[in-house]
């Protein structure tokens, strides 16, 4: 097995994006493409940001048939993850650059089961956009705009990437 290396953001495609977008910009340009995917989690889980803004990140999520439980709906620790990504993409997108998020704590309320192959409308929103804590919150909704799920976290930057 190989370890890979870490990934260095100031250092290959999208380095002027990196050094130059703020939150909201770089995040937007993930959606579209414009910069790199960072690892491999956006596409095994089905994420596609569809939309950022100060303190508001959109994302349609698509979880596929390898995300469930045995009772065949999406495993409850996939949902969790979609939200995760919701409430730190919030933080970050609250940035004069954009800076990946640690998680502090998560809470997750599920409402209803989450099925593979359908697609959900995630937001997360910065509630509190703090220098050194951040709180956000973070929603999955189904093609009827029933809630699925919901989350509250307290997230801190990854000083490792400041500039």
């Amino acid at each position: 097995m190989s370890v890979e290396a870490a990934y260095d953001p100031t250092a290959g495609p999208g380095a002027d994006l990196w050094n130059t977008l703020s939150g909201a910009d770089l995040i937007q340009a993930m959606g579209d493409g414009r910069f790199p995917e960072i690892s491999g989690v956006n596409t095994h889980i089905g994420q596609a940001i569809s939309r950022a803004v100060p303190g508001r990140v959109e994302i349609d999520w698509t979880p596929g048939e390898r995300l469930t439980n045995p009772g065949g709906a999406v495993h409850g620790g996939y949902i969790a993850m979609i939200l995760d990504n919701a409430v730190c993409l919030a933080g970050s997108s609250t940035c004069e650059h954009f800076m990946p998020m640690l998680t502090l704590s998560l809470n997750v309320d599920y409402l209803r089961a989450a099925m593979p192959g359908d697609t959900y409308r995630v937001v997360g929103t910065c509630v509190h956009p703090g220098r050194t804590r951040m709180v956000s919150n973070a929603v999955v909704t189904d093609a009827q705009d029933r809630l699925v799920a919901q989350a509250s976290a307290a997230v801190v930057p990854n000083r490792a990437f400041a500039r």
